[in-house]
């Protein structure tokens, strides 16, 4: 089910409200998000109504801030102030994305975790596209995030608050759940390298491509043109559900359309006494720390761009 979000904006940076919705184009289509702005209002309606209903009806809220969006006062003082009382009541989730620079840092932003990265405005990006990926990468780790605080978690069981403390359950974790923890870990992670290709692809002397090679593996080539020649990077994933060439629960290798049999890495389903969590193994090495999947598909996109000599700021 998609997430709905609340996008609030100042009507000077409309352009910026353009901008995102273009970007958040596979989103919408994957049904992951849908949104609402006051576009939706028509010609008529009560506009506090409309905007109120909305807003209580939504899970996430997206304030683009700049000046005129700290300056404005039904933004500000209205809209975000709502916000903030429902996000009290665990009904909403704020998420800030500063799109020109201001003093949002003297504000309750400064409180929220903001995109894109470090907060730092879009319009001060050297290409604005690689922020705006970012930032749907953001959206898609926030509503995913969203459906695991609304569902019932696999890998947690936890107890309603008692004496204001809240109880954790043990409890053992079969076949079946952690089959199905890797399923979604394997999706998320598709889903997201099919996302971060497309915005990469837009960006000048790059071009990135996803392909699925089925229905459990997938594979990605990223050529940057900066270099003379070209230079290139390639990875395949597969979703190994029980293969007799298992390396891990999802496994991965360097190499354009690589076979199931070869791997440079994997990530294996694990737990403790209450949760479950992703491992990320290279080839001859154990990492076990714990992860989530988004903290996965950027590891794995991290490593994979870097090949290709891009790399974040």
């Amino acid at each position: 089910m998609a997430v709905t979000a609340f996008i609030s904006y100042s009507h000077a940076d409309s352009k910026h409200l353009d901008r995102l919705h273009k970007h958040m184009a596979q989103l919408l289509r994957d049904e992951v998000f849908e949104t609402w702005s006051d576009h939706a209002i028509v010609a008529g309606s009560k506009l506090d109504n409309e905007v109120f209903a909305a807003l209580r009806s939504s899970q996430v809220f997206i304030a683009l801030i700049s000046p005129d969006y700290l300056a404005s006062n039904y933004c500000y003082d209205k809209e975000f102030e709502e916000a903030q009382k429902l996000e009290a009541d665990g009904k909403l989730h704020i998420v800030p994305v500063i799109v020109e620079p201001c003093d949002w840092l003297n504000s309750p932003f400064s409180k929220l975790m903001a995109l894109p990265k470090d907060g730092k405005p879009i319009s001060e990006w050297t290409n604005e596209n690689v922020a705006y990926l970012n930032i749907i990468q953001g959206l898609r780790a926030v509503a995913t995030s969203t459906h695991t605080k609304t569902s019932s978690p696999l890998d947690e069981r936890v107890a309603p608050e008692v004496g204001g403390r809240r109880l954790k359950i043990k409890q053992e974790f079969d076949i079946i759940q952690r089959r199905d923890f890797a399923d979604e870990a394997f999706r998320f992670i598709r889903e997201y390298f099919k996302t971060s290709c497309e915005e990469l692809d837009q960006a000048e002397d790059l071009r990135a491509r996803f392909e699925n090679m089925s229905d459990n593996s997938f594979t990605c080539t990223v050529v940057n043109r900066g270099y003379k020649g070209g230079r290139d990077a390639h990875i395949t994933v597969h979703n190994s559900k029980g293969s007799r060439h298992r390396f891990g629960d999802i496994n991965y290798s360097w190499q354009s359309h690589g076979e199931s049999n070869t791997s440079n890495g994997s990530v294996q389903v694990d737990a403790d006494e209450y949760n479950m969590f992703l491992s990320l193994n290279e080839f001859m090495s154990h990492d076990k720390k714990r992860y989530d999947a988004k903290q996965v598909a950027d590891a794995l996109w991290l490593e994979f761009t870097k090949q290709a000599g891009i790399e974040y700021e």
